[in-house]
């Protein structure tokens, strides 16, 4: 269960990088308008992806070993 949560903090963070990239070739194209759409983007993944992490830390704490 645990690592499913894990694997989807992963992936936001895995787009964030994406949308980050691509915001940065539009912005060195002089497409400042394009850039900051995706820089929203990666924002949000950003966000997404901390909100995911944290909860999958906290999951990972009240795992019990037998």
């Amino acid at each position: 269960m645990h690592n499913d949560a894990h694997r989807k903090a992963a992936e936001q963070h895995e787009l964030a990088a994406h949308a980050h990239r691509t915001a940065a070739e539009h912005n060195e194209k002089g497409e400042g308008e394009k850039g900051s759409w995706h820089a929203d983007r990666a924002m949000e993944y950003s966000d997404h992806a901390y909100k995911l992490a944290k909860e999958a830390h906290a999951k990972s704490d009240q795992i019990v070993v037998l």
